[in-house]
Parts: C-alpha cells; structure tokens; sequence
C-alpha cells in the first residue's frame, strides 16, 4: 500500500478506543513482562471482536497460515517493521504479549511538529487501544536500535514494505540493522506484491508496488541472508501485476475508484510472494 504519514497512521491504531489508565514507555517491554494477560491460542485472537474490521482481509492475507509459515511461536520475540495502520499488530500484540513480546520498527524519521517522535506516537496509540489490553510495547527506530534488544529477537516480519524500501533507497541500510537486531538463530518472514518473472526492471524496480520474487531473494542475500523456504500461501493466480497504476489498482486502494470496480474487486488483492529468511553467519 501506499505510505500515510504516520502520525494518522498511529492515531488509526487505536481506533478511538478509550484511553487505559497505564502509560508505556518507546522502550518498555521485556520478554516475560506478561501484564497479567492471559494467552490464547492464534485461532482464538483471530475471532476476537477487535478484528472485526479486519477480518475481511483474512481471504487474502491469511493470518494463520502465514504466520505458522514464519514457524513463529507465542513464546517468541518478534517484530514488526513498519505496522502502518496495524493490520498484523492486532493480531501480534495480543498473541504474544502474554508468553512473548512484541516490538515494532521503522526507519529514523525526523520529529513530528508537536515533537513527538514515531515510537512515541505508536506506544501512544497502544496505550489508548482498548484491544490491546495494557500490553507492553517496545517501539523504536531501527537508526537508534535499544541496546537490550540488539541480537535478541527470533524474527522480524516486513508485510508489503519492501517495494517502498527500494523506493526510498533504504533496503540495504534496514537489513543490515534487522540482521543487528536478530538472534543468531533468526529468521525474516516477507510478504511482499510480486511480479512475473519476466517483467521489466522499469515496472518492477517499486514504483508500482510489485517485485519480481528473485530479486527480493538476492537483495536479502547480498544483506547477509539465506533463504530457508517459500510459500504459495498469499499467492493470487488472477491477478496479472501489471496494472498501470500499480498494485493500488487493486483492493484494498482501488485507487480509480468506481472506474471498473466490480473487476476489480472480483480479483482481490495483489499475488504475493511470501519467503523465509535466515540471518546467516
């Protein structure tokens, strides 16, 4: 999807839910550090009426068996690069939070005119989220990466945000600073819009939001990765990937609007790749 600014993007998050009491700090949550949140099976989340709005979304983005794909446990920490309007962290949050922890990233970005910073707005916004039960959020900036996180996370997730990365000329300095964040053991699990193998470097580069999947595969090998497996899970047969105006042709953008929406929306969402990652000695 296209980028938002953040703020409205963190504000979104909470969803107008009334404020909790308790505050988090950018740099607060440890593994163990439960809360007294109670742990529920993924399945159990993924009906909670918080995802109600969501939902959907679960025909094409496959929440279950993406992150089963991922082999990510409850017990793990995981982050999040990029949550944008939060999608996956209200799934994530309430899933890992109790046995786990969850953590959520982006690249450095300048202070927003009130002087809050990104992580500030984010543990904001997770506080006032009555769905997310007084979790404790750990969010930060991958230029400024908290020292006791360094070197201690089981995964990181990149859902859609590669294309955006190569954009802003940002790729290699973000997975080099995920692969200072990971464990030795730790994996990346990828989703990302993909485009047909024979596609030109001119349509394929981000600009339209598709990728072809061999190139994600090499930019992650060049940055220190290996690549442990592939799935079909997010695949999308009917979609061809070369819409002339990217894949926000598509839903959940349809950025033409009604201009041939019912094709459209009788597609779905974008084909994707999604691939699994291993930080390599």
């Amino acid at each position: 999807m296209r980028n938002t600014p953040l703020l409205a993007a963190a504000a979104a998050l909470a969803f107008a839910t009334p404020a909790l009491a308790q505050d988090h700090s950018a740099h607060g949550a440890h593994h163990g550090d439960h809360h007294g949140a109670e742990a529920h099976p993924l399945e159990h989340i993924l009906a909670m009426p918080h995802r109600d709005g969501d939902r959907a979304r679960d025909q094409y983005r496959n929440p279950a068996e993406t992150l089963a794909f991922f082999r990510i446990e409850p017990t793990m920490r995981v982050a999040e690069f990029a949550p944008g309007g939060g999608w996956y962290t209200r799934v994530l949050l309430p899933w890992l939070a109790p046995q786990g922890a969850y953590f959520a990233f982006q690249g450095g970005r300048p202070p927003a005119e009130d002087g809050t910073t990104w992580p500030q707005r984010f543990t904001a916004a997770m506080a006032a989220a009555e769905w997310a039960g007084g979790a404790q959020v750990t969010a930060f900036e991958s230029n400024a990466i908290p020292a006791d996180v360094a070197g201690t996370l089981d995964r990181v997730l990149i859902f859609r945000s590669i294309h955006g990365l190569l954009n802003g000329n940002a790729a290699d300095a973000e997975l080099r600073a995920i692969r200072t964040l990971l464990a030795d053991d730790g994996m990346v699990g990828v989703v990302q819009h993909r485009a047909s193998e024979d596609a030109s470097w001119d349509y394929a580069n981000g600009s339209n939001g598709y990728l072809r999947q061999s190139d994600v595969i090499r930019l992650f090998e060049l940055n220190g990765f290996e690549l442990v497996d592939t799935s079909e899970v997010n695949a999308n047969p009917a979609d061809p990937a070369n819409w002339e105006e990217g894949v926000w042709t598509l839903p959940p953008t349809l950025t033409l609007g009604d201009q041939d929406r019912a094709r459209y929306e009788a597609i779905g969402e974008s084909d994707r790749m999604t691939l699994l990652f291993r930080k390599r000695a």
